[in-house]
């Protein structure tokens, strides 16, 4: 008995050390797309799918023998967004808005080993919270609205997949259900109708949540 303890103190000793010393780390740099995503008609504003871009850095620390790690990102995000404000089937405003984010997204990552090919091809999946920061934009101003606020940040999950190549290229898409509101309250509406109906269909934006595709290229070293 005491043989057999020894021994499985032996064998948790060693993944203990080994576990730490095979784990790898790796940076690199990430561009891609990104596509915004609201919902079509949201109180009378119609929503076009709107494609922008991100570029930046990103980190990676893995353990292989359990195919587990997490990465990170520091990524420059532009994404641009367009609506068209319909009142009793009259359009009366078209809106856009070109907007510059500093965005964190920080992943669990889980990579598929396949012997005898894992050096060349890699499949994954990861998972985790998205953190976007507004740096500058028009917020959304138009030719008969006045002024909603945006909120400064942006919270979002995302859900995604990819493949590693050659143990250097990632190739990944994912997607991002937004998790705050991003308008805050209206500071004045603008265009008011008599019976305040465009008012109304402004308020109705705080509670609107973005969403989004994103598809990226990344090379580590």
């Amino acid at each position: 008995m005491k043989s057999i303890k020894r021994l499985v103190a032996v064998i948790v000793a060693c993944v203990a050390i080994a576990v730490p010393a095979s784990a790898q780390f790796a940076f690199g740099i990430k561009a891609g797309a990104k596509i915004n995503q609201i919902p079509e008609t949201v109180s009378g504003f119609e929503w076009d799918d709107c494609s922008g871009f991100t570029g930046g850095v990103m980190g990676e620390f893995m353990f292989p023998i359990i195919g587990l790690g997490v990465d990170a990102s520091l990524m420059y995000v532009y994404a641009p967004m367009k609506t068209e404000l319909e009142v009793f089937d009259k359009e009366i405003a078209e809106v856009n808005s070109y907007n510059h984010y500093l965005e964190i997204p920080i992943n669990l990552k889980y990579k598929l080993s396949i012997p005898a090919v894992e050096k060349i091809v890699a499949p994954y999946i990861f998972t985790g919270p998205s953190f976007s920061f507004l740096l500058s934009g028009n917020s959304f101003s138009g030719t008969n609205l006045s002024y909603l606020e945006q909120n400064p940040v942006d919270i979002a999950w995302n859900l995604g997949i990819g493949v590693e190549l050659f143990n250097h290229l990632q190739i990944g898409a994912s997607y991002g259900w937004g998790l705050s509101n991003t308008y805050k309250k209206a500071q004045n509406y603008g265009v008011i109708d008599q019976n305040n109906v465009v008012g109304k269909y402004i308020a109705d934006l705080e509670g609107v949540k973005k969403n989004c595709w994103t598809i990226t290229a990344a090379y580590t070293f």
